[in-house]
């Protein structure tokens, strides 16, 4: 699950702002990349906060649970009982007779299946937790027929949702962001993506921000949302991270299949001398200490329970407002967006290490539209 953030810029609703503009922070900025959403002429890329896409919708925000979280449970409860049954047993051997080994056999099994209840217990405990919040997690999902994006925004008390809003495409604010903080680790850089609406006639914000491991990842994330809007891409395997460990067909969350996909690249890359055989050897017994697939499993039944439980979430009007449109119902692109794309285009090709606010600047005043 992408983790959302609710104020990380402090924006101020009552400043109008289009693609290009730029506001200062004390240290960093905000590059804001719509109204009028136009290419950044960056790669699209998902790291897995588009949850699911298809001809008429896409889901952004909600992301699935994934496998990793499962292999620690397993694998932990696991190698404490081999730690305390069996390892633990065999360095104290040397040290003790062959009676007072005899009668204490049996605890140290025992001890060994406590340790593995704890493990699992506190475990279930953690999945459950980020269960039960994922499961209240409402997406943002963008209506490309409609040109239009679905906010649900929390309700003030933060107990529950308040009625759905919804954003014509081409007015949607969309930002990146780059600040730089003081930690007790020193100073750290911070990235970002921000995407919302104010609400006409008021200074009520309806947004959501995430962050990033760098800035052309944020810019990534955009271009994977507007290049689906635009009709640009029709599939996750379209913006699918060259890291994911999915494969062409694969559904959009993580299950068995991962596993599977996971030992046929490793061959892969042993084939191709990128591994070694101490390294493959490693990959095994990991997996086998993580109970080979079964982390795959209970991660889709966790996806199957919340796709299940996340269409009864979601409000009527917005169920509604999802629905399939006849093509001569859909929306079309403004004029005046088809021309500043392509001029933004244009800028960009020539040079395309031109910073995208000055791009998006220059395209505005070669239309004639004041910046």
């Amino acid at each position: 699950m992408a983790k959302k953030y609710k104020d990380l810029t402090g924006l101020d609703p009552t400043k109008p702002q289009q693609a290009g503009d730029v506001e200062r922070l004390p240290a960093g900025q905000i590059v804001f990349l719509a109204p009028h959403p136009l290419p950044t002429g960056e790669a699209a890329l998902n790291e897995g906060a588009v949850s699911e896409l298809n001809d008429t919708w896409l889901d952004y925000g909600a992301g699935w649970p994934g496998v990793f979280g499962n292999q620690l449970i397993l694998g932990g409860a696991f190698k404490g009982f081999l730690l305390i049954a069996v390892v633990a047993p065999l360095l104290l051997s040397p040290f003790m007779s062959q009676r007072q080994f005899n009668a204490l056999a049996d605890g140290f099994i025992i001890n060994g299946l406590y340790i593995a209840a704890v493990v699992l217990f506190f475990g279930l405990w953690g999945v459950l937790s980020v269960y039960s919040k994922r499961k209240k997690v409402i997406p943002t999902r963008f209506h490309r027929q409609r040109r239009e994006v679905c906010f649900v925004p929390e309700s003030k008390n933060g107990n529950g949702y308040e009625a759905p809003v919804f954003v014509p495409w081409e007015s949607l604010r969309v930002w990146v962001f780059e600040t730089r903080g003081a930690t007790q680790y020193g100073v750290q850089q911070q990235y970002g993506m921000g995407i919302g609406y104010v609400l006409p006639g008021t200074d009520k914000w309806v947004k959501t921000e995430f962050m990033t491991p760098a800035l052309p990842l944020a810019l990534a994330e955009w271009e994977a949302l507007r290049g689906y809007m635009e009709y640009e891409i029709n599939s996750l395997d379209e913006v699918q991270s060259p890291l994911a460990i999915r494969e062409e067909g694969d559904p959009p969350w993580e299950g068995a299949h991962t596993i599977r996909n996971a030992r046929r690249r490793l061959h892969r890359r042993r084939r191709n001398g990128e591994v070694g055989w101490f390294y493959t050897l490693g990959w095994y017994l990991y997996h086998l200490l993580t109970f080979w697939t079964l982390p795959g499993y209970l991660a889709e039944l966790e996806t199957w329970l919340l796709r299940r439980s996340g269409k009864k979430t979601l409000p009527a009007e917005m169920v509604e407002w999802s629905k399939p449109l006849p093509e001569e119902q859909w929306a079309k692109p403004s004029a005046e967006l088809v021309r500043l794309s392509e001029e933004a285009r244009r800028i960009r090709n020539a040079d395309p290490q031109r910073p995208i606010e000055e791009v998006f600047a220059e395209a505005y005043r070669h239309q004639g539209i004041e910046a």
